[in-house]
């Protein structure tokens, strides 16, 4: 028995040895970031961005890569499959808290499957209308659609993107009927409310802030739980009566799940320095987010209360699982 016992050990012990010895010189060679969006974008913009700088406190290149397609879930379900050694890693965003809840048959499981690195920036959405719209304020809006549920519409990049739940959560926050109108990207909704086919849409800064500035539009309330630095003038969902109103997207920094503890350390080490260097920090900033970074503890309860509080709005909103 006790021969048996022995054995055992050391055949366990064999195992771990190469994940210790991989925490150990991690890292060896090019890292690669995938990002489940379309080149160029946000996402993308971020990884690179952190990225960068990560490099040079790391002593190799990181290579971010798109695999765009399903809501960032193609990226995902690559990364929870790789190899967990941090060599293959997730640039995840807001969108993959909605995946867990919209999804009926990932490939994945959003918190468990993975190892979470840090936090870098958080967003929040606005909720814009044509600079000579009508409606003054958020508040005069919803009131509007009170008195006539089929008045309002709203557009946004999707069904299924965070956009869409956050206006199906203002819907239901503020008991009113806004109807959805999902276009395919933000670009496309930004042309239909310019255009004057639909009365406004909810979309993240960068998308509006351009027009915003020109006046052809005007942003009536921002999303998040205090208004955004950039539109300081701009009050919030919650000051306009739909008290508790909070939705944020974010972006941080995952790894394939079982990835040894000493090389999420390392990478997180490595991204704290990352976002507060003035150069990249500044950069998230015109993206407009507010950089904050956290311990991966931080980060997984992030990632699982955000999937539960977005399987509450697809489960109330009836929105059909995907």
């Amino acid at each position: 028995m006790l021969r048996r016992h022995l054995l055992i050990a050391l055949s366990a012990g064999s195992l771990a040895l190469p994940m210790t010895v991989l925490a150990q010189t991690y890292p060896e060679r090019p890292i690669k970031i995938l990002q489940g969006f379309a080149p160029g974008g946000n996402a993308d913009a971020i990884a690179r961005s952190v990225s960068q700088e990560m490099s040079k406190g790391l002593g190799q290149s990181m290579v971010v890569e798109a695999q765009a397609g399903a809501g960032g879930t193609i990226a995902a379900t690559t990364v929870s499959k790789a190899r967990p050694d941090g060599y293959t890693l997730l640039l995840a965003t807001g969108g993959h808290a909605v995946a867990g809840a919209l999804y009926n048959n990932l490939a994945y499981r959003t918190v468990q499957d993975f190892e979470m690195v840090s936090t870098i920036t958080y967003f929040p959405f606005l909720v814009v209308v044509p600079a000579n719209s009508k409606y003054a304020n958020l508040t005069a809006l919803l009131a509007a659609a009170k008195a006539n549920p089929t008045e309002i519409s709203y557009g946004t990049a999707g069904i299924g993107s965070t956009h869409h739940l956050a206006g199906e959560l203002l819907a239901s926050m503020s008991k009113t009927q806004l109807l959805h109108v999902p276009f395919r990207g933000d670009s496309a909704s930004l042309t239909a409310l310019l255009s004057g086919e639909i009365p406004m849409i909810i979309a993240p800064p960068t998308a509006v802030m351009a027009n915003i500035k020109g006046g052809k539009l005007r942003a009536i309330a921002t999303t998040g739980p205090q208004r955004w630095q950039g539109l300081p003038d701009v009050p919030t969902v919650t000051e306009q009566g739909v008290t508790g109103y909070d939705v944020q997207s974010w972006a941080g920094l995952m790894a394939p799940a079982s990835t040894p503890r000493a090389v999420i350390d390392r990478l997180n080490a490595e991204l704290q320095k990352a976002i507060v260097v003035p150069a990249v920090k500044s950069r998230l900033e015109d993206m407009g987010g507010e950089v904050r970074g956290s311990t991966p503890e931080e980060m997984r309860s992030l990632v699982a209360g955000q999937t539960q509080k977005w399987i509450q709005v697809v489960n109330d909103a009836k929105i059909p699982k995907q």
